[in-house]
């Protein structure tokens, strides 16, 4: 049994996976630069909504723009690691899309609403599971590569 406590505290877990950062080390804080990434990519995505209907702009770049938003958005009021807010963005973004399997506007009815039935969409999509990935893999390399914050 000593010999198993000593293999675990030697591996320390918790510091190799850390992945979700502990309440206690998220603190609230403005951040001016993504929150101005955040309204620029908001304008653009109110812009997509309102004047392109259809096809490859409208469905795959306004999902890849999306988790991008959130991640702004969520990265203009807390301190979070790079990677656990990119996972945060990732499972609501996935999440959502895939409530719509099971026609959440509909049980919500909120289809007589475009606001809310355009935000949570309508029909479930591997393409955009794929646009959300692609998002965040940017995310990624940008705060990594550009910007230098892992």
């Amino acid at each position: 049994m000593h010999g198993l406590f000593f293999l675990y505290s030697s591996l320390n877990f918790r510091s190799k996976l850390e992945l979700i950062t502990r309440p206690e080390d998220m603190t609230f804080h403005f951040k001016i630069p993504y929150f101005i990434g955040f309204v620029s990519i908001l304008i653009i995505e109110i812009l997509i909504a309102v004047y392109v209907s259809t096809g490859f702009l409208r469905h795959t770049v306004g999902d890849f723009l999306v988790v991008i938003l959130l991640y702004f958005l969520l990265m203009s009021f807390i301190e979070l690691k790079v990677i656990t807010a990119a996972v945060i963005v990732l499972l609501v973004s996935f999440s959502i899309e895939f409530l719509q399997l099971f026609n959440l506007a509909k049980i919500l009815k909120i289809e007589d609403n475009p606001i809310m039935y355009t935000i949570l969409g309508s029909t479930f999509s591997i393409n955009d599971l794929l646009a959300y990935l692609l998002g965040i893999a940017t995310i990624i390399f940008f705060e990594k590569k550009l910007l230098k914050k892992f």
